[in-house]
């Protein structure tokens, strides 16, 4: 694909080019990306209505669980189906302000992704270390609260990000980016200009976001193991800890993801473009894929409905 050299001042149609390197099979590449957000669908789908449709499932828990399922539901759709368009229709072209709003909501779910999984840690925290304490302390009023604020804060980050773009940027080297969808710093590096506001802007969102729910997220969990591991009983520890699983098991294979793509893009200047990208687009995919497996598989009570949904003998 040829790249002018020639300044272009707002450019109303970008190019996106899907995975550099790896054009010629692309078409290929899209056939388990397809499998896994049509799985994602599916499964956080599923979550939703047992979790809407049973009475005893309105905890909490399960609440935020909810509210993680429509995110990966939101934040798989906001990517695949222009990725497909790339891969299987070549259809490359995307309007700028699409571009800008499809960044908006990639960046958008990735942060309220985070902050449910603070919200859940926190709630195993007061489950855990306060039991009897729960029940006043996470009020439906309170879930709600917090699922406000774990909404509104992303949202509220990233509009700003939008406005930099559009009134500081407006020379661009070239309209292509070399990236399977619209990503901040893929947009940014189009720019003539002075970008290193945005860059600035991107990182402080970044690590308010993110490195804030982490660290709480860890606080919150080393408090959990210490009391866990002074229960006096073996069966307690186990039933607590077993609590905890499912919630430990998304945690880690979304922050994990999310920090090896983060690191191979900042530091990784010897690794292929296309390995960049695909490490990319498999960490935003990812995430909405395993999350419905793994806690359908580790948490009883969701296992229980699925079997009640499909009338099979209840499991053991």
């Amino acid at each position: 694909m040829t790249i002018y050299n020639t300044t272009i001042f707002m450019p109303s149609v970008l190019t996106l080019v899907g995975i550099p390197g790896l054009e010629s099979v692309q078409c290929w590449i899209g056939i388990p990306f397809c499998a896994m957000y049509l799985f994602a669908i599916i499964g956080n789908g599923f979550l939703l209505i047992i979790i809407r449709s049973e009475h005893s499932l309105h905890e909490p828990m399960y609440i935020f669980l909810g509210m993680l399922a429509a995110t990966d539901i939101a934040l798989a759709s906001s990517i695949i189906p222009k990725m497909l368009g790339i891969f299987w229709f070549h259809a490359p072209e995307i309007y700028f302000d699409a571009c800008l709003l499809q960044m908006f909501f990639i960046h958008t779910f990735q942060g309220i992704e985070s902050g449910i999984l603070l919200a859940m840690a926190l709630d195993r925290y007061v489950a855990i270390c306060y039991p009897l304490r729960h029940a006043t302390i996470f009020t439906h009023q309170l879930v709600i609260q917090v699922g406000t604020v774990a909404i509104l804060r992303p949202a509220m980050l990233g509009a700003p990000g939008l406005v930099l773009i559009k009134s500081q940027l407006q020379f661009y080297h070239t309209t292509v980016i070399s990236h399977s969808y619209c990503e901040h710093m893929a947009i940014v590096k189009l720019a003539v200009e002075n970008i290193w506001v945005n860059k600035v802007y991107g990182l402080f969102v970044a690590f308010t976001v993110a490195g804030f729910d982490l660290i709480f997220i860890m606080l919150s969990y080393m408090q959990i193991f210490i009391t866990v591991f002074h229960l006096p009983q073996k069966e307690a520890r186990v039933k607590a800890f077993n609590t905890c699983i499912a919630h430990i098991c998304v945690f880690l294979q979304f922050y994990l993801l999310a920090f090896f793509s983060f690191f191979t893009h900042r530091f990784g200047s010897h690794i292929p473009p296309y390995i960049h990208i695909l490490f990319s687009s498999i960490y935003l995919l990812v995430p909405p894929f395993l999350n419905p497996l793994v806690y359908g598989a580790k948490t009883k009570q969701i296992r229980i409905h699925v079997v009640k949904m499909f009338c099979l003998k209840n499991p053991s």
